[in-house]
């Protein structure tokens, strides 16, 4: 037998100018005696975790019918295109109390309440996305990214006496060791691909002026490697430089649009000036990155625990915080349902993104295992059970999508966080106040 095919090493990167770039994931990374029987390059699982703060408007989230013949509700109306690839779960619930808000945001990962100790500090546990990245991040660059859309605010105390870190962040590397969210697409493009490692506007800035684009000393090398690969993978190679290109000219001009039209406000450069400009940037930038293969885990939080963000872009001026206590007014649920809904018409951006996005013998969707919800179902009581949690994706056949689950007797959200990992490769025995893992039939059944 004669092996003719290339191999390329998975993790191969063009270098220039102090960036290195990994590549997406081509068939020539497949093993030459291996190219032979397979028709494409083997795919990774993934993990992504995003968050919504301040709780659902639950009746216009929970499907009447359960299994596979249940309708989308008004406020999921949104992943219609994705419906086959979705797992609404209900009857989940976390642990109760460590404070309204903070609380939520807290038990959501780690299903442990927000406690607080003597003195100073912070005391939580393991959330259950950096258990996953211990483990795999033995393949990558990057353990895990941790991102928002509010500014990075560890200060102070926000919801009774309990820290802000509580109600910022969704993932604890430890017991005391809270993750920031970064909201700057620039500094999460520099994580990411390097080219500086200043946090500072200025240098960023004459970073930009001294090199229009990170990948014009590396296009020659990319030209050079692309001569020698198929015309598949020529094809992947060329469109994922073009995705890279497009996102890092799309930051630049979102900090020459903000430093233009709102030179006198807090924000870190190269936050776009409108929120779906924000939210669309770091979803591309979370592409990118698991295409790339520079991390398999991911936690996002398209607002933080009391976010205050008003919508008038959708027509709804009041802040989020105070509409989510609608004391049952149906006015005001109904403007509570509709703000949800367009946070899921931002997070069907990101799904779409992975849907289109090749990955192996699939796509990163089908790779994936996408988790979305909130600490708190019903907004104006801080209700900790019945949670609204989603699951999208099913990481490549590990999970029957398409369904509607409603679980007896109200189990732990923690559990369902033992079985995603479970089914990622990374089997742990328990998770805050986890009981066991549960039933999520393989996608074969």
């Amino acid at each position: 037998m004669v092996i003719s095919r290339m191999s390329l090493p998975r993790r191969t990167f063009l270098r220039g100018m102090g960036a290195a770039l990994a590549l997406p994931l081509l068939d020539a990374m497949v093993p030459a005696l291996t190219a032979v029987v397979n028709t494409a390059a083997s795919a990774v699982p993934r993990l992504g975790i995003v968050y919504v703060p301040n709780g659902m408007a639950m009746g216009s989230w929970t499907p009447a019918a359960e299994g596979t013949a249940f309708d989308l509700p008004p406020i999921l109306q949104p992943l219609t295109p994705f419906k086959d690839q979705l797992l609404v779960l209900s009857n989940l619930r976390g642990a109760p109390g460590g404070g309204s808000h903070a609380g939520a945001a807290t038990r959501f990962l780690t299903g442990v309440v927000a406690r607080q100790p003597r003195g100073t500090g912070v005391l939580a546990s393991v959330s259950m996305d950096q258990l996953a990245a211990r483990q795999m991040a033995k393949e990558t660059q990057l353990a895990s990214l941790e991102l928002g859309l509010d500014s990075r605010d560890f200060v102070g105390t926000c919801d009774a006496g309990y820290a802000c870190a509580y109600s910022n962040t969704i993932s604890w590397r430890g017991a005391t060791t809270p993750l920031p969210m970064e909201n700057d697409p620039r500094a999460v493009f520099e994580r990411l691909f390097g080219d500086s490692e200043s946090t500072n506007p200025a240098a960023r800035l004459a970073s930009i002026q001294r090199n229009r684009s990170i990948l014009d000393s590396v296009t020659e090398k990319a030209t050079r490697l692309g001569r020698d690969l198929g015309a598949q993978d020529r094809t992947k190679l060329n469109e994922y430089l073009e995705a890279v290109r497009d996102v890092e000219r799309r930051i630049q001009k979102a900090e020459e649009q903000n430093a233009n039209e709102l030179p006198v406000v807090d924000q870190p450069a190269g936050v776009p000036a409108t929120f779906e400009e924000h939210a669309k940037l770091m979803f591309d930038l979370q592409v990118l990155a698991f295409q790339c293969d520079l991390t398999r885990v991911m936690t996002f939080m398209i607002g933080r625990e009391l976010s205050g963000r008003s919508y008038p872009q959708i027509g709804i001026p009041d802040a989020h915080h105070p509409l989510s206590h609608h004391e049952g007014d149906p006015a005001k649920i109904a403007v509570m349902a509709k703000l949800n809904a367009y946070h899921v018409s931002q997070f069907s951006y990101f799904v779409q993104k992975l849907k289109s996005t090749p990955d192996g013998d699939g796509t990163l969707l089908d790779h994936s295992m996408i988790l979305y919800g909130a600490g708190m179902s019903e907004s104006n009581e801080h209700y900790p059970y019945n949670l609204p949690i989603l699951l999208l994706g099913g990481g490549g056949g590990r999970v029957r999508t398409g369904r509607h689950i409603r679980f007896p007797d109200d189990k732990q959200l923690a559990s369902l966080h033992l079985t995603i990992l479970d089914k990622l490769g990374v089997p742990v025995e328990s998770l805050g106040n986890s009981d066991g893992k549960l039933e999520l039939e393989p996608a074969s059944i």
